[in-house]
């Protein structure tokens, strides 16, 4: 069987190899010599031509109004966050503000520092950070505890937004959520005024609801408590 003419246009393509081909019946005599028919140029042939066939009427811009929006989603969802728990609240911050997630270690207080939200410094590598309590600056303590209290937390993140780098003890970290920002619903007015006021937007997060923190507010206002 000769293949057909490469230039095909309005010739309806026969295709052998479904009928006595591989997926066929397995007849055609030139399987002995090319053994599947993806190396025979019968088969080669047909997607050339394929290929060649003028488009259909629309079809570049289907294509184009496609992948505009397939690119458009991409974007959109580009935000992330990491979401961790300290006490009973669920909390996630833009992962751009973190730098690392260390295990617990001694922090070293500071005098005339006891009780408030700076705790003390904490040693990263070699480096002295200041340690902070996001759950004072939250105002979460003032919730009371709703099971066991707990002494000492499983994590550090160490943050770092707008030059101003601090570590802060969590309880537990889940990992990043890549979400679209119109998923962020509005805080309720129920949130403690305290919680508001760093709090943009709420996520959810399977069946949890997560307060996403404005870390321009809250690291802001964690340099101004080293005053």
């Amino acid at each position: 069987m000769q293949p057909p003419p490469p230039n095909g246009q309005g010739v309806e393509i026969h295709a052998c190899w479904n009928e006595k081909g591989v997926h066929g019946d397995g007849s055609c005599p030139e399987l002995q010599r090319y053994i599947r028919c993806q190396n025979c140029p019968i088969y080669s042939n047909a997607g050339v031509r394929l290929l060649d066939r003028p488009s259909p009427p629309g079809y570049r811009r289907e294509w184009k109004e496609h992948f505009a929006q397939q690119k458009q989603l991409a974007a959109r969802r580009k935000h992330s966050a990491v979401i961790f728990r300290i006490r009973d609240e669920w909390l996630a911050l833009p992962t751009e503000v973190f730098q690392e997630v260390a295990e617990r270690r001694p922090v070293h207080s500071l005098p005339h520092r006891q009780h408030g939200i700076v705790l003390g410094l904490v040693n990263i590598r070699g480096e002295l950070l200041i340690c902070v309590s996001l759950s004072c600056m939250l105002g979460l303590e003032n919730l009371g505890p709703s099971g066991p209290p707990r002494t000492v937390h499983q994590w550090l993140l160490v943050g770092d937004w707008g030059g101003n780098r601090f570590v802060f003890p969590v309880d537990e970290v889940c990992g990043i959520h890549r979400f679209d920002p119109q998923q962020l619903q509005e805080p309720p007015a129920t949130l403690a005024k305290s919680n508001l006021a760093f709090t943009r937007g709420i996520l959810q997060w399977g069946e949890r609801t997560v307060g996403f923190l404005d870390p321009n507010w809250l690291f802001m206002s964690l340099n101004r408590s080293l005053a």
